[in-house]
């Protein structure tokens, strides 16, 4: 379960409030829409939950846990969250398959398990075939697939999703989220996703 209470962010000294009083709860395994018009603080919110910033006060609790006591939050980030961006975010000189194995890194999990569930989870996107290649060399789907696989590899318990149907056409976005919608779902995962 997430829930936030009363988390505000703001930039600048206070110039730019990105977020003012925010509260909410997930409960665990569903899957909920952050709606709204771009600047209204749907990303904001998205890397508060994520531990990748710090809300100017409030609190995000994660299974009942403050997450701003989680250390090192790289290995929390890594076990907890999955991350899918509206771009893929990929490293161009790495093959889809390194791509998928980065989150693992923080882990200590060994090379060889690294690349088992790393190809797993790129069969579970339609990828196996194209893990080879690098990003530049697979289509816009292909990369998001990609990046899906590297978000979901740590069966993370959360999915936090940015407009990951964003940088793709209409059919290859909804192909996208049910896909993404179909994995949460047999991992038990929550998902946030942004739209």
């Amino acid at each position: 379960m997430i829930v936030a209470k009363n988390l505000v962010k703001h930039y600048d000294g206070g110039l730019v409030k990105a977020l003012n009083g925010v509260s909410f709860e997930v409960e665990k395994g569903a899957v909920a829409a952050l709606m709204g018009p771009s600047g209204c603080g749907k990303s904001t919110l998205l890397n508060l939950v994520g531990a990748l910033d710090t809300p100017t006060s409030g609190e995000i609790l994660i299974d009942g846990r403050d997450i701003s006591s989680y250390e090192p939050l790289d290995r929390f980030r890594a076990r907890t969250i999955g991350f899918v961006f509206q771009f893929h975010h990929l490293i161009p000189g790495l093959s889809l398959l390194e791509n998928t194995e980065l989150p693992m890194y923080p882990l200590g999990i060994s090379k060889k398990e690294m690349k088992k569930r790393a190809t797993e989870m790129l069969v579970k996107v339609g990828l196996v075939e194209r893990m080879d290649f690098p990003p530049t060399k697979v289509s816009g789907g292909e990369r998001q697939r990609a990046a899906i696989a590297r978000a979901l590899v740590n069966g993370p318990s959360i999915i936090l999703a940015d407009e990951p149907t964003g940088s793709v056409d209409t059919e290859t976005g909804q192909a996208i989220l049910d896909h993404l919608i179909h994995l949460c779902h047999s991992q038990g995962a929550t998902m946030l996703i942004a739209t």
